[in-house]
């Protein structure tokens, strides 16, 4: 059962090199306004000085997360994009600052024949990795970052996928997993990124997914683990840490899926946690 943030939450939690901290983007960091307060990024850097691995987890594509990455001044160790599908090392050395070090994909016509055939006004979007989509039509101003090319349906059917996306500005959470119920998706992940979005993964992948790989690498203990998110897309990452974070205002099921709740990301609710891991937990 979820409860309220309270230091006592966290208290088995050190800051340092044993302690892994995955963090969602839009809606855990950063506002639904697109920006950034002084006291997450304090926060951030602080807590990644201390030697704890500060991981982003998110849907956004690996073009959309290099800037944020860039503005909370995280130069090295991982990242987890396009839900999970994508895995990035940080680098300084590196040529970007990055290099791909993980890559699950799928074939995605079964998936864009199904679901065209029962939504057949929806636009979609093929991840185009490292560059940026590839789509059926125009999606609005600023939604998707890098090179946005329309594309033939069937062109968007022929090659391997890391991400497949859905929108339609007419259907809500609800109706998107009745039509994933209807068509009768199998062999892919899926998750509901907003109202309008439903994003398509390879099976079994997601932020949980990815991010345990990178523990395993990083040698963490299990239990050493705390996430953040606001959506659904990050249910399996809040199950999977040793301690679930859900930001105010995030769904039901989101918060039912986390060990404790906390502030909105207008309200700076990240600092509070971040800081108590940076204290020790108050101890």
């Amino acid at each position: 059962m979820s409860v309220a943030f309270t230091p006592e939450a966290i208290a088995d939690l050190r800051p340092g090199p044993q302690l892994l901290v995955a963090l969602d983007i839009d809606g855990t960091i950063l506002g639904h306004d697109g920006t950034m307060s002084d006291g997450v990024v304090d926060a951030v850097g602080d807590l990644a000085a201390s030697g704890t691995h500060v991981v982003l987890a998110t849907g956004r594509s690996l073009q959309a997360v290099t800037p944020v990455l860039a503005h909370l001044g995280l130069g090295t160790g991982w990242a987890v994009c396009s839900n999970g599908a994508v895995t990035i090392r940080l680098d300084p050395e590196l040529e970007g600052g990055y290099e791909i070090n993980d890559v699950a994909t799928f074939d995605p016509e079964p998936t864009l024949r199904l679901l065209r055939e029962h939504a057949p006004d929806v636009l979609f979007a093929v991840e185009d990795l490292g560059r940026g989509f590839k789509v059926t039509a125009p999606f609005p101003m600023g939604e998707l970052t890098g090179e946005v090319l329309v594309v033939d349906f069937e062109e968007l059917c022929a090659a391997p996928a890391s991400r497949l996306t859905l929108r339609a500005p007419d259907l809500n959470a609800d109706d998107f997993h009745d039509l994933v119920e209807r068509s009768g998706l199998h062999g892919v992940s899926y998750a509901v990124g907003w109202t309008a979005w439903l994003d398509i993964a390879p099976e079994g992948i997601s932020k949980a997914s990815a991010l345990e790989v990178v523990r395993q690498r990083l040698e963490v203990p299990a239990g050493s683990t705390l996430a953040a998110g606001d959506g659904r897309n990050d249910i399996e990452m809040l199950g999977w840490a040793g301690v679930g974070v859900a930001m105010g205002g995030a769904d039901a099921d989101t918060l039912a899926a986390a060990d404790v709740h906390t502030g909105p990301v207008e309200e700076d609710g990240l600092v509070p946690i971040l800081r108590a891991v940076l204290r020790g937990a108050g101890v």
